[in-house]
């Protein structure tokens, strides 16, 4: 199945693993619009809104920058809308944006546990719920996340709470959209990678240039999500997936050409957290 023609709705997606997906998604020919709110150059970041939609239009397919916020449910409901208007309907949904802080509980401060509940819960549930009207019209319609399987092992419960409950929440919700929704044939899925993935955030908050150098290219993250928005909805929800375990069902044995430094061997990867 082809994305050609389809409609990506995305929060976040200037950069990293969201732009990754898109990028994967134009080469079909897919419609990308993207809610962020990098209308211009962050100082320590790369890309914006509208850099990543000349990408997009570079690679093969057409984009909608949508500068907003996905904690205002105005602006959300607008980038619906402005989808729909601009390409005719929207096919999949996926839940990029996310706030990050690995603080223990008595050094997160108030503001940022209400930031990433704010972004990464409320968020994945008002853009998903908010396009849920439009996607019923898809022949294939889909709603991804960007989080990971519910582990309650202690050692990820207690090892950064405020955000573990924050990518939880994406999650719950997620699962809880797969199960109101299936009668009207709407898939609702996680996705997550065993590795870390070379992005900013590993850079900037997880290891720096040793961690980066033990990392996996976004690609992979891009092609896992590529194939699990082509799949059938009836038959394909519900499910909290694993990047690499995607690949393999497809027949994918080799990751080696996913290596952020070429040639590191599966075994010297840096595990990402929540699995075991």
């Amino acid at each position: 199945m082809s994305l050609a023609g389809k409609t990506i709705l995305m929060s976040g997606g200037s950069r990293g693993i969201g732009l990754a997906i898109a990028l994967r998604a134009a080469a079909d020919g897919a419609n990308i619009a993207m809610l962020a709110k990098t209308d211009t150059p962050h100082p320590k970041l790369e890309g914006t809104v509208h850099s990543a939609a000349e990408a997009i239009r570079a690679a093969g397919g057409q984009a909608l920058p949508i500068v907003g916020d996905v904690r205002d449910d105005a602006q959300v409901t607008e980038a619906v809308l402005k989808t729909q208007g601009e390409f005719g309907g929207i096919d999949v949904v996926i839940n990029n944006a996310s706030v990050i802080d690995l603080s223990r509980s008595l050094d997160l401060s108030a503001k940022k546990y209400d930031l990433m509940q704010d972004v990464n819960v409320r968020g994945t549930f008002m853009l998903s719920r908010a396009a849920v009207p439009v996607l019923r019209d898809s022949a294939n319609p889909h709603i991804l996340s960007l989080s990971p399987p519910l582990n309650l092992s202690p050692k990820w419960l207690g090892a950064h709470t405020g955000y573990t409950l924050a990518k939880y929440g994406m999650t719950m919700a997620t699962l809880g959209l797969a199960a109101e929704f299936a009668d009207a044939g709407i898939a609702a899925n996680t996705l997550w990678p065993r590795t870390t993935i070379a992005t900013a955030a590993v850079q900037n908050l997880l290891g720096g240039d040793r961690v980066m150098a033990a990392s996996r290219t976004a690609d992979i993250y891009a092609d896992a999500a590529y194939s699990v928005i082509t799949k059938h909805a009836s038959s394909y929800t519900g499910q909290t997936l694993i990047v690499e375990d995607v690949l393999e069902a497809d027949g994918v044995t080799d990751f080696s050409s996913y290596a952020a430094v070429p040639g590191t061997p599966d075994d010297r990867l840096f595990p990402d957290i929540f699995l075991d």
